[in-house]
């Protein structure tokens, strides 16, 4: 790739190559499509050609995918997008290239997409491709700007009021929601909102006894990791005064508003406990246990697992762990350091958690606090960390950044994601150096890739630097390997060389369940087969299970951080709407 034409305008190279798609399109001709490709290129595609999520690298295999999706779903119109940010120069994974956001018809719906142009030889040519249906026709959701066309104006005074329908609704006394949401944290939040406007009758499920308990019993010093301005729920951005990461009471009150504001329907107190599939009516026979003990019997048509990738805690039975005479707590559930002062601790696990709540025992005046690594870990300082947000900076619509961030099919993703991991590196380098000279081990992730692709790939393994590492450096926080202990006795570590690393607490941060455990453990074993595996990347660089159909119909799951809950809470319940109006079997 030469990069982008110079002697040209952006808004011409863009259009000028939009022009070409759209008559090869038209033409119907591989050949012809595969031209406008440059020889390292790839398309995601997230629902305009077809119901799911799917990347494809290679000219000619965009080719034999596209022209026959184009068949059935008859785009039109394919053009620059009327008031988005216009076609720039930028560098994206180390290329320059022209960026441009274009939009489009299909028989679905209206489409946004963003194509990267590069030069490769005499012609202008796309390296990155990505397309998305943004709505179904005449399914609109109101919030984009059409909620007054049926307003009415009237005044029903002596009938139901708001509140009087707000309560029958999320009673559902006489009737059952097509879609039962578990979990009321940012992923059943979000879905919740986005399927409740566009019509899809929903009912979220907390076993909890407030909507973000789950936030509220972490651990006590927990704030999120990533600023504020990339973390906005749909339709309620967060308030402009709160700090730049937010508390985890401050998030989880704010979840309690959200679902007020947005007039969601949760149950707390209430747990999913079996459910079975009745491929005759198309629907779920699951069983809710409330608070009381009651159980209510539902059929809904879907079930969204939204009870995140950090719910169920792995509480792994290490060597001699039973013989352990203190206390064993997991880091989501140990509390506050100012519990331990004076006592000895060992935390077991080197992520964020388990670099969090070290900092925080020591701090608090534990008598000793010693990291007990298991394998190499990630370590990037919290300012470095931001990086892969930089998109958030550029000055453009809040819209059009949320589009860009997954505008990037998985391998140029992966490129931009190891750039960054070296230059935080670089960054990072004096820090780094302390910890591998007190022996911490260190890993970059695979391929180089970072924190971000890890953290996709198994859902840990990195830490975040609040001052944790400066903390083990100067020996403040004491450091020892897992391989290096026999077994765990009544007052610590054995350690292999027959000393005894002694402690009254041993906190194991070690994890959490995946999603797909925890709805095997609950549909059964044959529903669990056939889903098949959820979190961590496929052969194309789409998350397995994740935001799109699985294999067991009318099971979903979305989780993420809350920028993923935002973006893909969209992509999600179009899917799901689109199968309650029967466009999809």
């Amino acid at each position: 790739m030469d990069g982008t034409p110079t002697d040209l305008t952006q808004e011409t190279v863009a259009t000028t190559w939009l022009g070409d798609f759209r008559a090869a399109l038209e033409s119907g001709d591989a050949a012809r499509v595969a031209a406008l490709f440059a020889e390292d290129c790839h398309w995601r595609d997230l629902l305009a050609f077809g119901w799911d999520l799917r990347t494809t690298s290679g000219a000619d295999a965009i080719a034999a995918r596209i022209v026959p999706a184009s068949a059935e779903v008859a785009p039109v119109g394919l053009a620059l997008a009327e008031h988005r940010t216009p076609p720039r120069r930028v560098h994206r994974a180390g290329t320059s290239c022209t960026e441009a956001i274009f939009a489009f018809e299909t028989n679905v719906g209206p489409c946004t997409g963003v194509v990267r142009l590069v030069s490769e030889g005499n012609a202008t040519r796309a390296w990155t491709l990505m397309t998305g249906l943004d709505e179904i026709r005449g399914h609109e959701d109101p919030a984009n700007g059409k909620r007054w066309q049926n307003v009415d104006w009237k005044r029903n005074f002596g009938g139901e009021n708001w509140l009087d329908r707000r309560n029958k609704a999320r009673a559902f006394a006489d009737r059952d929601p097509a879609v039962l949401v578990v979990g009321a944290a940012q992923s059943g939040l979000t879905i919740a909102a986005r399927l409740g406007l566009l019509g899809v009758d929903t009912l979220v499920v907390d076993r909890d006894e407030r909507i973000g308990d789950s936030w509220r019993r972490r651990y006590h010093a927990l704030t999120l990791h990533n600023e504020t301005r990339v973390n906005h729920l749909p339709y309620m951005p967060f308030p402009p005064s709160w700090p730049v990461f937010i508390p985890k009471d401050m998030l989880a009150n704010w979840f309690e508003i959200y679902a007020e504001a947005m007039e969601l329907n949760v149950w707390t107190g209430t747990e999913l406990v079996s459910g079975s599939w009745d491929e005759a009516a198309g629907c779920w026979e699951a069983v809710l246990k409330r608070a009381d003990g009651s159980e209510r019997r539902m059929r809904p048509r879907h079930i969204v697992f939204a009870n995140g990738v950090s719910t169920t805690p792995i509480m792994p039975d290490l060597p001699g762990l039973k013989d352990f005479r203190g206390t064993v707590r997991h880091s989501g559930r140990y509390g506050s350091g100012l519990d331990w002062q004076g006592k000895r601790a060992l935390v077991i696990g080197t992520g964020t958690s388990g670099h969090d709540v070290a900092q925080d025992l020591a701090v608090s005046g534990a008598a000793s606090v010693t990291l007990v690594q298991r394998s190499p870990t990630l370590v990037v300082s919290l300012k470095e960390a931001q990086a892969p947000y930089a998109l958030y900076d550029e000055e453009i619509p809040f819209e059009d950044k949320d589009l860009l961030a997954v505008s990037s099919p998985f391998p140029v993703y992966r490129r931009a994601h190891q750039m960054i991991t070296e230059k935080n590196r670089i960054a990072d380098k004096a820090m780094l150096d302390g910890l591998e000279r007190h022996g911490f081990r260190l890993t970059s992730g695979e391929d180089g890739s970072g924190w971000q692709i890890m953290y996709q790939s198994r859902g840990g393994g990195y830490y975040f630097d609040a001052g944790c590492s400066e903390m083990i450096v100067d020996g403040r926080i004491g450091l020892v390997q897992y391989d290096d202990i026999e077994r765990f006795g009544p007052d610590g570590a054995v350690m292999k060389d027959g000393s005894t690393l002694p402690a009254d607490l041993i906190v194991l941060a070690t994890g959490y369940e995946g999603q797909a455990a925890s709805a095997r453990r609950i549909l059964g074993d044959a529903v669990g087969d056939r889903i098949g595996k959820v979190w961590g990347f496929d052969e194309e660089g789409e998350l397995h299970g994740m935001w799109r159909p699985t294999g067991q119909k009318g099971v979903w799951f979305h989780a993420g951080g809350l920028a993923q809950c935002r973006i893909f809470s969209k992509v999600l319940a179009l899917q799901i709407k689109a199968r309650e109006l029967g466009m999809v079997s």
